[in-house]
């Protein structure tokens, strides 16, 4: 049940980090999921920055929140690395 909570919290996030961000982006279903998914995983990174408990890279659940603020970061540097790739 775990994977599927995850690709579900994934989807989530990344249809909400979509809304969040002016521009077009043009992705697919599955690409929003996988967005949502690693973003997921980047909130989780950024979250554990806060943790004081000795475990930085540990991978843990993370809220919806950072899950987005991760999406939000992902695509983010998605979109700036196809921006220089075209005028470079």
């Amino acid at each position: 049940m775990g994977i599927i909570a995850f690709i579900i919290i994934g989807l989530i996030a990344g249809l909400i980090a979509r809304a969040i961000l002016p521009g077009r982006q043009s992705m697919g279903l599955l690409a929003t999921t996988l967005l949502g998914m690693v973003g997921s995983l980047v909130g989780g990174l950024i979250g554990s920055l806060f943790v004081r408990d000795g475990r930085l890279f540990d991978v843990h659940p993370t809220g919806i929140l950072m899950s987005v603020v991760g999406s939000i970061v992902v695509l983010l540097l998605v979109g700036a690395a196809g921006r220089r790739r075209i005028h470079a």
